[in-house]
C-alpha cells in the first residue's frame, strides 16, 4: 500500500515546476538579460559578463519590461506572441 504522505515522483515534480508561472517568468526575464548582455557586449566590444548585464538590466529595464509584460499578458493584442525587449517594450 502507498503511504498518503509519499512524495510525488521526481519527474512529475520537474514537470510541475516547468509549467509553473513563476518559472516561466524566470525564463522570460533570463532571456531578456541574456539579450541585454549580448547587445551591450557587442556595443562595448567585449563580453561584459552575466552579473554586470544582470545588474545593468535590472537598473535600466526591469521595471518597464515587467509593466509591459503584465499589460500584454492581461490584454494581448491580435497575433501577439509576447515579444519583449530589454527596453521595456521597445526593441534596441
Amino acid at each position: 500500500m502507498i503511504s498518503p504522505n509519499k512524495e510525488p515522483p521526481v519527474a512529475s515534480s520537474r514537470e510541475f515546476v516547468k509549467q509553473s508561472s513563476l518559472y516561466q517568468e524566470f525564463l522570460a526575464e533570463r532571456e531578456e538579460i541574456l539579450k541585454h548582455k549580448w547587445l551591450e557586449s557587442e556595443r562595448l566590444g567585449y563580453d561584459i559578463g552575466f552579473e554586470r548585464a544582470l545588474l545593468d538590466w535590472i537598473r535600466k529595464h526591469r521595471e518597464g519590461w515587467r509593466a509591459a509584460r503584465r499589460q500584454n499578458l492581461a490584454h494581448p493584442g491580435p497575433g501577439s506572441s509576447l515579444p519583449f525587449s530589454t527596453a521595456g517594450g521597445k526593441q534596441h
